[in-house]
């Protein structure tokens, strides 16, 4: 029997999920086998602080509704915990989660076309440092991830891709590009195509999903 200590490798995946897609999906669980997880979280955010203002943002009770839905029968938990906690930065919140998990061991993950704003994120070079990072390929952003402003930095620490299950042996800094294959979709998209697709239609209930948060 194994004790209850026993450490897990956890991916944490954070965004809007607005909505939630099955680029999100795929991805995720491309990742879970690349990088031999036991776990995926998607960490669905109150309200990024880049993206402040924004008027295409559905509530987030429907995003997190959207990412159950989406997780559901996959070894990918949805959590809540950026709300529960109130916190508003990834730093923050990546904190509390290996303050409350010691025992297990966490790997930051991150899409290629946000790595262009990287070095915006409140204590960027902080979260290099205590977690390592995998970025997920993104379909017209690799190049501009290679470029970007945080990579004159975080050049010095990009691990080949070929010891991603390594992961968990790494000295921090720790930056890896993923080879996976890539997905088209994207919520900007499904926003285009349908700004309402988070209202329900009368009688409607919707689904929960799996229902799973791991924190």
């Amino acid at each position: 029997m194994l004790a209850a200590s026993a450490m897990k490798r956890v991916g944490l995946l954070g965004g809007s999920f607005n909505p939630a897609h099955e680029g999100h999906r795929q991805l995720s669980l491309a990742a879970i086998d690349a990088l031999a997880l036991d776990e995926l979280w998607w960490l669905v955010s109150p309200g990024n602080p880049l993206k402040a203002g924004a008027t295409d943002m559905a509530p987030y009770d429907a995003r997190l509704q959207s990412a159950r839905a989406m997780a559901a029968g996959t070894p990918i938990a949805v959590s809540d915990i950026e709300a529960r906690l109130g916190t508003r930065y990834t730093i923050d919140t990546l904190t509390a989660l290996v303050a409350e998990h010691p025992d297990d061991r966490f790997i930051w993950l991150m899409g290629a076309d946000t790595v262009a704003e990287f070095h915006r994120w409140k204590d960027w070079q902080s979260i290099a440092q205590l977690l390592p990072i995998a970025v997920l390929p993104r379909p017209g952003y690799d190049a501009s991830a290679h470029a970007a402003h945080a990579m004159g930095w975080l050049s010095g620490f990009v691990r080949p891709a070929g010891q991603a299950k390594h992961w968990t042996e790494w000295s921090l800094p720790a930056f890896l590009f993923l080879n996976l294959p890539t997905n088209a979709s994207s919520a900007t998209a499904i926003r285009a195509h349908n700004p309402n697709w988070h209202r329900k239609p009368s009688g409607s209930t919707g689904t929960a999903g799996n229902g799973a948060s791991p924190t």
